[in-house]
């Protein structure tokens, strides 16, 4: 997959990326505190880090819901983001309305998974020329992303991120297929969903409910299998968050999950070129064994 080009650095280009963030925006000041510590950790290893937070949270269990602030003030906090500390910045958008102020904003336009069959949704937002991310509905299998992937081509962009946030199973319950992170390959860059893929939709009654304490173990098991790029929700105190708390990591624990994943990741692709290596020698041998004959 050709690698895409954001400000300040390139992603798809073999290094492990990561998009992390709040779920949603709570506030300017909440937001750009966040930010302010993954632009340290972003530095410290020097990952190319992307900043996700929801200007507004439309597919919400309950009406009671926090939302958050609304394009007009949250795209205006998501441009302070961008510019105090040069992160590229990313939401999700959910109607066609939206999609043209958003995009004089983000780096990366996203397609919340619940709309990813939403055909008017994609094709607006790939006609703005944005890298476009689109999270694989629960109700789909890998191989249906190649017609949404269709979608995005048809208005000339080529600029995909395709993210797995976990299937269906059951009631309140989602499962990772981990089959599908290199099934989707093909189409773009892919992204596994660390966070809402340990969700439990609808568990807590009028929210949704989840457990942190496997989102790590899933990580691992996605960065093994070959990923471009892990997706994942902050907070700093997840208990108090206001949306997807239960399975939001806590801020502090990011330094350990980085480092855990970029060792995972430089021993897979140390292995990978390894096994390029000994392809290429073997191909060498057997041409000059043919030239022999």
């Amino acid at each position: 997959m050709p690698a895409i080009v954001l400000d300040p650095f390139i992603i798809g280009d073999g290094r492990l990326f990561f998009i992390v963030g709040p779920c949603v925006i709570e506030s300017a000041e909440a937001t750009l505190a966040i930010a302010a510590d993954l632009k340290k950790l972003a530095d410290k290893w020097e990952i190319p880090l992307i900043f996700k937070s929801s200007y507004d949270k439309a597919n919400r269990t309950s009406h009671k819901s926090f939302r958050g602030p609304g394009p007009e003030e949250g795209l205006e906090i998501l441009a302070r983001v961008r510019r105090e500390f040069n992160l590229p910045v990313l939401s999700d958008v959910h109607s066609v309305a939206e999609v043209e102020q958003a995009a004089k904003v983000l780096d990366i336009i996203q397609i919340p998974a619940f709309l990813c069959r939403q055909t008017d949704l994609i094709m607006t937002a790939a006609a703005t020329g944005k890298p476009v991310n689109v999270k694989k509905g629960q109700f789909m299998a890998p191989w249906d992303m190649t017609n949404v992937v269709a979608k995005l081509h048809a208005q000339g962009n080529h600029q995909v991120l395709l993210t797995e946030r976990g299937t269906t199973f059951g009631y309140n319950n989602l499962v990772v297929d981990m089959r599908s992170l290199q099934l989707m390959r093909e189409h773009g860059l892919v992204v596994f969903d660390a966070t809402h893929s340990v969700q439990l939709p609808g568990g807590a009654g009028e929210s949704s409910g989840g457990d942190r304490h496997f989102v790590e173990t899933l990580a691992r098991a996605a960065v093994a299998v070959g990923v471009d790029g892990v997706f994942l929700e902050v907070h700093k105190d997840p208990e108090q968050a206001r949306c997807d708390g239960p399975n939001s990591l806590p801020l502090a624990d990011m330094d350990n999950v980085v480092r855990v994943l970029l060792a995972i990741h430089h021993a897979v692709s140390a292995q990978a070129g390894a096994k390029d290596s000994r392809t290429t020698t073997k191909d060498t041998k057997n041409t000059k064994n043919t030239k022999k004959d």
